[in-house]
C-alpha cells in the first residue's frame, strides 16, 4: 500500500512538535502552544486512521523480550474476552510459567507447547524438523479459525531460521488467516520476506544481557 503523504505530512508535524517541546529554553507560554498544537495534530491523525484489519505481528532481534512483549497481546486480548491460541514451536520440553498463569483463563485460550527444546539439546534434524512441522499443521488450523482473534506463533522464526519450515509454506498459510484475526511471530532471524509481508515489527536490540557479560543464569520470573 502507498504511503498516503497527507497522513505522512501529519507524523512528520507531530515528530517535529514533539521534539520542539523537549527544548528546555522554551518558556510556559511557548511549551503550551506547541502542545495545543501538538493535540490539534494528534486528533487529526486518529481522525484520518479509521482502518481496521487483523495484522501480521513480528517481534525479532536478538534481545529479550520478544514473547513477553508478545503475552502482553494475548493478555490485552483476553482482557476484552477474545479467543486466543498459542503454539510454542521450539520450548515444550520444559513446562513454562506463563501456560500455568493462562490456565485461568482455560475458556478462551488454547495453548499447544509442541516444541522439544532447544536445537542444541535436541540435536537430532530430522526430529526437530518433524517436530516443527507438526506444530505448523496445528498453528495453520488455529489461523484458519475464524473464532480466535490473536494467535501467537512463538519461536517460529527460530524454526524458519532453521530450515524446520519454509518462508513460502508459512506466508501462504498466513494469507489464509480470517481478514480480523491477528497473528504474532516470534523468535531471532525473522527472513526478509516475513519482515516485508508483516504489518507491524519489532526488533529488540541487545544492549546489555547479564547472562553474557555478568554469568548470572536464567532466574524464575524473569527468563521462565
Amino acid at each position: 500500500m502507498v504511503p498516503d503523504p497527507s497522513a505522512q505530512a501529519l507524523d512528520e508535524a507531530a515528530l517535529a512538535l514533539t521534539q520542539a517541546a523537549e527544548e528546555s529554553s522554551l518558556t510556559e507560554e511557548q511549551y503550551r502552544r506547541k502542545m495545543q498544537r501538538r493535540q490539534q495534530v494528534q486528533q487529526q491523525r486518529l481522525a484520518d486512521r479509521s482502518l481496521e484489519k487483523g495484522l501480521i505481528i513480528v517481534h525479532t532481534g536478538n534481545g529479550k523480550g520478544k514473547t513477553t512483549a508478545a503475552l502482553g497481546m494475548v493478555m490485552r486480548s483476553l482482557g476484552h474476552g477474545f479467543r486466543v491460541a498459542i503454539v510454542q514451536f521450539i520450548k515444550g520440553a520444559w513446562e513454562p510459567a506463563e501456560k500455568k498463569v493462562l490456565a485461568g483463563w482455560a475458556d478462551q485460550i488454547t495453548f499447544r507447547a509442541m516444541g522439544e527444546g532447544f536445537t542444541w539439546d535436541t540435536q537430532d534434524r530430522q526430529r526437530d524438523t518433524e517436530t516443527a512441522q507438526a506444530a505448523w499443521a496445528t498453528a495453520l488450523g488455529l489461523i484458519q479459525d475464524p473464532d480466535y482473534r490473536l494467535v501467537l506463533l512463538d519461536e517460529v522464526n527460530v524454526a524458519l531460521k532453521h530450515g524446520f519450515l519454509s518462508v513460502d509454506q508459512v506466508l501462504a498459510g498466513l494469507a489464509e488467516k480470517p481478514p480480523m484475526t491477528h497473528v504474532v511471530l516470534t523468535g531471532r532471524g525473522a527472513p526478509p520476506a516475513l519482515i516485508e509481508a508483516a504489518d507491524l515489527v519489532t526488533e529488540m536490540t541487545l544492549v546489555k544481557h547479564p547472562f553474557r557479560d555478568q554469568g548470572v543464569k536464567a532466574q524464575p520470573g524473569i527468563e521462565f
